[in-house]
């Protein structure tokens, strides 16, 4: 952990004492304020290229092959496995609601149930 701290607080200064030289660089041919727009402009620049390259290497979600699950214990045990934390998240609200309002429990039941269709695209 100390290390991967240490890697971080260099890349930091890293890219501090490169904007700053980029600055000093520009500075005198076009003076203070446009050599701040170069730094914000390189920094977006690198921020938009970092996102390009990230969305690229990130892979898309598994598709499984294969039938639907048919109970509804199957598709409970499956959602809970592809999203744990939304999962626990819905359990927390659920039991929230039911303890305000029990009739809610049975429309957020109903709501599980039926599902959604799968996005177009």
């Amino acid at each position: 952990m100390a290390s991967a701290t240490a890697l971080a607080v260099a890349a930091g200064v890293i890219v501090v004492a490169l904007a700053y030289a980029l600055f000093a660089l520009v500075k005198p041919e076009i003076g203070p304020a446009g050599a701040a727009a170069v730094v914000a402009g390189a920094a977006a620049l690198l921020i938009g290229l970092l996102g390009l390259l990230l969305g690229m290497a990130a892979r898309p979600p598994k598709r499984r092959k294969g039938k639907e699950p048919e109970s509804i214990v199957e598709r409970i045990a499956d959602f809970v496995r592809d999203k744990p934390v939304t999962s626990i998240a819905a359990a927390i609200a659920a039991g929230l609601m039911a303890v305000r309002n029990p009739k809610y429990l049975g429309a957020t039941i109903r709501a599980f149930m039926e599902g959604r269709d799968a996005p177009r695209r």
